[in-house]
Order: structure tokens, then sequence, then C-alpha cells
């Protein structure tokens, strides 16, 4: 084709599927606003600020599975939305972020905003680039998308100069291709993996968040039932998706988050098999360090081969598609078992089931026993959430003091894709995040349930809801601190911290009216105190055709540890 850099730019972002582009634009972004002003091929969707724009980006491609595209402001804007980037680049999302860049005729001046974006983004993406010709912008695109979209997956950045943006010139803009990434594992790694696998005394599978954007929960199902055996999540620092059905009767909560308990928790197996996870991402050092008991077998899959052996030492490693690999390993067990196997894991799976039924029923029996407390407990606030959550809801958690799991143990989630968790921790990113979500699912209610704190990072993402109209349901835990700090300076044994003497961590003198700053960003606002009332409210808006928050006063008392699973 002949035309600019930019023109050639949207016109193989169109051919890729893309149709919602997220932006916070300044000069140097005005060619590709003013060029998607004349197409009616994409909705450009307006951030205020970077942070929301990038994680509205992030929660789209996550559940659209598909790529996110993300324009951004030159370096300054580069570097408000950097928190997100760094979620993105942990959770693996296939995600384009651009941004201008100065005209190259200036940059010897080293003129107002120009900056090394490409040395700035490189470390928390696949691949980071300055385009220097305009011949050279398909290509770069092309390479860019399968980058991302290739797994491992994960974010990629382009910067634009002005100049190659505006330029015209003949150029080949050949989509860029489709992979087929269904590469399953060498046989005989399979082979090996059933022989372990069969000859445990006690088995244990542990699944992560890859599992769900692999596509793979049906064929871990086949795999755990064939088996018998208990799956366990990993934990609340990483679970940013259900890699495994909360409902189903094998499911065994999540790991704990700290070493001791890990090693307990997990003591009793002789064998693992580990997919879709990272093994192990932890949070806060505790003796001993090693949080994988030293006698137990790890069978680990993974499409990225990084990953495999990566911490701890591998019995069998399986390099390869996670859907492609546990569906031909099920195959091999199947044919493998023998009929004492068979019925012996039929046995497992009902005392599984037993096992998770009684769970269940402790937590809403926990949950009864609070409901009287004021302000609200923590699991009180999520089992009013629960009493009412559409079995095809998205549920968006950034407030994990709070949220804690609830919804898992007490059943609530029935459709593991519709979950999104934080995996960075880069806060700010829960209220984009569900708006992208929405735009990506716009048949599916849509429920974010952030922390006070964690909102106030990302709050001007709710004028992109009040803007565009997005039904998003906003759910503010709120408790007027960074409480997991103080769990955090708690289990560091810090002195101050023990004797309750905290710096910084309070949110209060003046506390923060969530109401009227939803209502002043266009977005229709209540506060909360009792249970049924919240338990109305959450339902009515996710029946609603329009943004609503809802401000919940909840318990400030902070545990001494987070009891994760």
């Amino acid at each position: 084709m002949l035309g600019t850099g930019i023109e050639a730019l949207l016109a193989m972002l169109s051919d890729a599927g893309v149709r919602h582009i997220f932006g916070n634009p300044g000069t140097t972004e005005l060619p590709l606003t003013d060029a998607i002003a004349g197409r009616d091929d994409f909705q450009y969707i307006l951030g205020l600020h970077e942070i929301p724009v990038l994680s509205m980006a992030d929660g789209y491609a996550m559940a659209g599975g598909r790529l996110g595209v993300c324009n951004v402001h030159i370096s300054c804007g580069l570097g408000n939305a950097m928190g997100m980037l760094y979620n993105a680049f942990r959770e693996g999302t296939p995600l384009l972020v651009t941004a201008g860049q100065q005209d190259r005729r200036l940059a010897f001046e080293e003129p107002i905003l120009w900056g090394d974006m490409v040395s700035v983004a490189k470390p928390w993406t696949k691949w980071s680039v300055e385009v220097q010709r305009v011949e050279d912008l398909p290509s770069a695109l092309r390479r860019a998308i399968q980058l991302a979209t290739t797994p491992p997956t994960g974010p990629v950045f382009m910067a634009l100069p002005l100049d190659v943006q505006m330029q015209r010139a003949e150029l080949d803009i050949t989509p860029a291709a489709k992979l087929d990434r269904r590469v399953r594992p060498p046989i005989e790694a399979l082979r090996q993996a059933t022989d372990v696998l069969l000859s445990a005394r006690r088995l244990g599978i542990l699944c992560g968040s890859r599992m769900v954007e692999a596509d793979a929960v049906e064929e871990l199902v086949r795999v755990a039932e064939t088996l018998g055996a208990p799956v366990i999540a990993e934990s609340g620092t990483t679970h940013g998706r259900l890699g495994f059905p909360p409902s189903h009767p094998q499911f065994a909560g999540g790991l704990p988050l700290w070493s001791p308990e890990i090693r307990e928790r997990l003591a009793e197996f002789d064998v693992l098999l580990v997919c879709g996870m990272d093994l192990l991402r932890q949070y806060i050092y505790h003796e001993p360090a090693r949080a994988i008991p030293e006698h137990i077998k790890l069978v680990h899959l993974d499409e990225d081969p990084y990953q495999l052996g990566k911490n701890y030492p591998l019995a069998v490693g399986l390099i390869g598609d996670t859907k492609a690999g546990l569906a031909a390993l099920a195959d091999c067990l199947t044919k493998c078992m023998t009929v004492e196997q068979e019925s012996a894991a039929e046995k497992r799976a009902a005392e599984l089931a037993q096992q998770h039924k009684a769970a269940q029923q402790a937590c809403r029996r926990e949950a009864e026993q609070q409901r009287s407390t004021r302000p609200l407990t923590p699991l009180t606030f999520m089992a009013s959430i629960a009493r009412v959550l559409p079995e095809n809801a998205a549920v968006i958690e950034e407030a994990v003091t709070t949220t804690n799991t609830a919804l898992e143990r007490l059943g609530a989630i029935k459709r593991p894709d519709g979950y999104f968790g934080h995996r960075g921790w880069a806060l700010g990113w829960g209220l984009g995040c569900a708006i992208g979500v929405r735009l990506a699912w716009p048949q599916r209610p849509t429920l974010a349930i952030v922390g006070d704190g964690a909102a106030l990072y990302g709050i001007q993402a709710l004028w992109t809801a009040a803007h565009y109209h997005i039904p998003v349901t906003f759910v503010i835990a709120n408790n007027a601190q960074y409480q997991i700090l103080k769990i955090g300076g708690r289990d560091l044994r810090l002195p101050n911290a023990l004797a309750g003497n905290h710096l910084g961590l309070d949110l209060t003198g003046p506390e923060i009216d969530f109401v009227a700053l939803s209502q002043a960003f266009g977005v229709p606002a209540s506060r909360v105190t009792e249970p049924d009332t919240l338990s109305d409210a959450v339902a009515e808006s996710l029946r609603g055709n329009g943004p609503r928050l809802i401000d919940v006063a909840i318990q400030r008392q902070s545990p001494d540890r987070l009891q994760y699973g």
C-alpha cells in the first residue's frame, strides 16, 4: 500500500482483529488519534491516566484471549504506565504498547519529552524497539504481534517517531502469521511422566493461572479425575486466574503463602504434577528457604522451557503446549493404568469429594457466625457478594486481605475463566482491568472488588466507565488502610509493627469519600454497612446497564497473618 506509517499500522492491526485501542494521547500520538477519527473499524477508549489505560488493555487482552493494544504518551506517559506494564509482564498478557517519539530531526537536541523509552520498557517486555524507518514499520509490527501472542506470551513495546508515523511510502502490510501453538511434548517424555505419576504412593497436582489462558482446564479435569488426585491452586501472591473449577469435588484449595506452611501442606505427597504456574514465586523470605519438600518428585509441564527446573530439580520436564500436553498425558494414563489403579483412583476421588463438601460447609458456617459483627468482617463482606453472584459473572479482585479466596471456598465461582486476580501486585490495576474485561465480554456481568488503597492508584478509570457507559459494578472494600503492609510488618517481626505502631499505613485524617469521588467522575455511588443491603445493591447493579460504585465499610482490625487457601 502507498500510505503513511500510521495508516499502515492501523491497517495491519485491523487485519489482526484489533477493534479497541486504549489510550491517553499527547502531541506525539496525534497522528494515531487523527487517523482513527477517520475510520469506523476501531473504537478508541480514552483514559485519563496511563495506569487505568494500560490496565484496561490488560483486562481486555486477558479476557478476550487476543492481542490488546495500548497507546501512551511519550516518556512521561510510559513512565506513568510502568507499574501496569510490570503486571502485564508477570501475567504474560499478549499486549502491544506503543508510544509516540519526538521527530528524529530533533533528536540531537534532546527535545522536550524525548527519552530512551526502549531501555525503559525493555526489562518488562518480550521485545522493545524504536522504529527508525517507515519502511521497517510493517516488519516491526509483524514481529511484535507474533512475539506477544506466541507462548510464552507477553507484552511488547514500540516507540514510533513522529516523522515515521507521518511519512508516506510504499509499504508491505502483509498480516502477521497466525501460528498454531498446540505442540505436544515428546512421546518418550510423556511415557516417563506416566511412569512417575502411576508409581506415586500419594499424588497431588499443583496448577496455576496459565491453565485457563491455555484453554486447558477441561484437560486438567480429565487428568485429575483419571488419577483421583487433589488439585491445589497456586498461592494468593500469584494466583491471577483459576486453573481448576473451585466447585469441582477434587479442588483442594490453594497453597499457603509462606514457606513453612507450604512445606507442611505438601508433606503428604511423594509426587506432584505441576502445570500452568511458576514454581514458585514467593513473597516474604522464611526458613526453610526451600518451600517444596525434598522428598517430592516433580513432573512439570510448560510451554516455556525456562520454567522447567528453574527453582527445583525435576523428575520429568514436559516441554509443550499445556492443552495438547495434558490431553496426550491423559491418553497415556488411561492406556497404562491397571484395574487396581483405576479402583484406587475412584476411592481417592470419593474421599476428596467428602473433604471438599465439608470444607465448603465449614466456610459457610463461619461466614454465618460472623454475620452480626459490625463493621462487616471480610468473610461476611464476601459471603454477601457470593449469595448473588451470577454463574457467568466476571470477577476482578484487587483486595487480597479482604477477598482471601472466599469466593472459591464458598463455591460461588462456577466458571473459572471469569476470575481475574493480581499477579504483578502493582496497585491501581483492578478498576481499569474490569472495564477491559467487560469490553471483551459485553454479555457477562462484571464485578470489580477493589481495596480502598488500590482503588486510589487508578481511580480515574471511573471516568472512562461513565463516559462510555460501560456497565461494571465497582465494590470498594474500605478499611481505611494499607492492611497488607501491616500484616507484612508483623510477619517480618518489625518491632513497631508488632506493637501496632504503623507509619504511613492509615488512610485517615481525612478519610476518603469514595461516594463523592465516584460521583465526581460521573459514576453513581452509595455507601453500604449491612450485609443484606450489600447483596441487594450488588444484585441490582449487575442487572443494570451502567456503571455503579458501592463503598463498603469493613472491619479495620488486621489479622496477624494471611491464611490463604
